[in-house]
Parts: C-alpha cells; structure tokens; sequence
C-alpha cells in the first residue's frame, strides 16, 4: 500500500519532460563525481565521511528522480540516441 504524498510525488515527477530527466540525470553523475572528488581536500576523516555521504545521497536522489522522470520510453530514447552517435 502506497501512501499518498509518495505517489503524488512520483506522478509530478513522471509529468515532467524528456530533456528535464537528462538535466537531473546530469546533476546525479556530477554528485557522485563531488562524494569521490571531496576525498583529495585536506580535512578530517569524520568530516570526509559526513560529506561522502550527503553527497552521496544527493546523487542516489538525482539517478531514482531522472528514471522516474524518464520513464521506460525515456530510456529507450536515449538507447537510440547512443547507438545513433554509435553509428557516426
């Protein structure tokens, strides 16, 4: 049983357009770049692991966002997209 808020949520985000999904989808491949990138900066430990994991939630919330907004038929577009530029 699904609650209420949740599926509002997940309709909202299937309303939104194709090129809206590549934009978060964008987002989530620069945050899990940042969570493994803030890895170099000369802090301490604990301050490492509580912004790995920020930040790395913030990427794991972009990626199920942008396939909630894409959807399977956003997938498959993008499937043709890259084996087009394959092709070239």
């Amino acid at each position: 049983m699904r609650s209420q808020p949740l599926t509002a949520i997940k309709n909202r985000l299937r309303s939104l357009s194709f090129r809206t999904g590549l934009i978060v989808g964008l987002i989530c491949i620069i945050f899990y770049i940042l969570s493994f990138a803030q890895m170099l900066l000369p802090i301490s430990v604990a301050a490492k692991g509580i912004l790995w994991t920020i930040l790395f939630g913030l990427a794991k919330t972009a990626q199920y966002s942008s396939l909630l907004i894409l959807g399977k038929s956003g997938i498959d577009r993008l499937k043709k997209l890259r084996k087009k530029s394959q092709q070239r």
